[in-house]
């Protein structure tokens, strides 16, 4: 490995960085992490603290689930790749779509395809949406309804379903045919509404009048994360998801749930769709689904939507869409040692635990703090903190405010996410009360500085 010295000297230099200004990652160079064990990670200068990101939430299993690397290991000696594409297969990806079955049965879901990592997942979904229907005679269905404030990955297609003008703005025009309606967000939404059950019956009502204004025969599908993560970590009122998934089947529309966070446990429930009681069409996966040591990810799809596809005699069922890597064989071995580690250590049980916890601490921390704005979570090990510069405008915080607490909680123990205004939690699912306390008291050293 090339020295300390070198690295730190071209750091940003010959790369450029998802989600950051390039110019920005060149005047404040991004940490350079060179090692992790367990739910720690350590970097260039040994600095070791808690990572309360979670990787991106998807180590789910921290940094130490030797299963995975030793599955990874194994599969490399034996079939490092071959493809999956008509005509040739592999013996893991079919003993994985077997153990994803049982293991999503309970969500009505029984097929797999299979992709690189989420935003492949969400935009396979879209295009199997508008295949199901042409398939059905009714090819007018083509258009799409989201949430704003939701995140689905930034193909054109995610990024055209997406909520949030981040990831918009500068790459229209997008998809035509993408139409938005206000998320069940009591912080901030148009109906200046804060009980979460009223919140949620207007914005059912806003979808079935969006419904009724595009024309039910026009739409293909409506996608939604169960909790919204990257928006904010935004959970809905109990009853939203189900009312979304009445409105959805009354008008013969498709639900994809975007679970490339919230399933595997991070909810608390081993889906966020059935944490919310709900069975969708189609189950958008990845992320923790290899502990994020192999990109890979899988669409689930229900036995109706399948007997559609499997039942046409048409040839219009032939499904021209896939990857090089989908149904990666080293993929899927690291899948099937992942959840097999999930299941064994029954880490939603420990995500809804130590997520109680930390989402006390921190309204703990809100009512010391006036910049805490909001304080988002009790559905897992996911929570968010909205900053504010006053609590009575609900003004957002300045950057270089936010970009201290950042600095000053890293240093004080604990790797935290900004974005926007938001302090953004997702730990891996293995860590203990200790750990709970670290990040908070990281935290609490954080808003101490500002």
């Amino acid at each position: 490995m090339k020295d300390s010295n070198f690295l730190k000297e071209n750091n940003a230099r010959s790369i450029w960085h998802p989600m950051a200004h390039p110019a920005d990652s060149r005047a404040n160079p991004p940490t350079i992490v060179t090692g992790a064990a367990g739910v720690r990670i350590t970097d260039i200068d040994g600095h070791e603290v808690v990572d309360a990101v979670g990787g991106l939430w998807n180590v789910n299993l921290g940094f130490s689930c030797q299963p995975v690397k030793d599955a990874i290991a194994a599969q490399l000696d034996t079939l490092p790749y071959y493809s999956t594409f008509r005509g040739t297969s592999n013996d893991k990806v079919i003993e994985l779509a077997e153990e994803l079955r049982d293991f999503f049965a309970p969500d009505g879901l029984s097929r797999a395809f299979f992709t690189s990592g989420g935003s492949d997942s969400v935009e396979t979904a879209l295009r199997l949406a508008r295949q199901y229907h042409k398939i059905k005679g009714e090819p007018g269905r083509v258009k799409y309804l989201s949430l704003k404030k939701g995140y689905h990955g930034t193909h054109t297609g995610g990024a055209s379903v997406n909520g949030n003008a981040n990831f918009r703005t500068q790459y229209e025009p997008l998809l035509p045919g993408c139409y938005h309606i206000p998320a069940p967000y009591t912080y901030r939404n148009p109906f200046n509404e804060t009980n979460p059950e009223r919140l949620a019956q207007l914005c059912l009502a806003a979808l079935e009048d969006e419904i009724a204004f595009q024309g039910a025969s026009t739409i293909a599908a409506f996608i939604m994360e169960p909790i919204l993560g990257a928006g904010g970590v935004i959970p809905p009122h109990s009853s939203f998801m189900k009312g979304v998934r009445d409105i959805c089947t009354k008008n013969g529309i498709l639900l994809i749930a975007d679970e490339v966070i919230t399933a595997f446990g991070r909810t608390g429930s081993w889906s966020g769709s059935r944490h919310w009681g709900v069975q969708p069409d189609m189950m958008c996966t990845a992320k923790a689904i290899t502990n994020g040591y192999f990109p890979f990810g899988a669409v689930m799809i229900a036995d109706a939507m399948a007997e559609v596809f499997e039942n046409d005699s048409s040839g219009k069922a032939a499904i021209g869409h896939g990857y090089t890597y989908s149904g990666h064989p080293v993929g899927a071995a690291a899948a099937l040692a992942c959840l097999a580690e999930t299941k064994r250590l029954k880490v939603n049980e420990n995500a809804a635990a130590r997520g109680a916890e930390l989402f006390a601490g921190l309204q703990g921390l809100a009512e010391k703090h006036d910049i805490i704005g909001d304080v988002r979570g009790g559905h897992g090990l996911m929570c968010a903190l909205e900053l504010v510069s006053d609590r009575a405008t609900k003004a957002s915080i300045d950057k270089p405010t936010i970009a201290t607490i950042q600095e000053t909680a890293y240093r004080a123990g604990a790797m935290i996410r900004i974005s926007g205004p938001n302090v953004i939690l997702s730990p891996p699912l293995v860590l203990d009360s200790a750990d709970v306390q670290t990040i908070l008291s990281a935290l609490a050293a954080g808003f101490q500085a500002v």
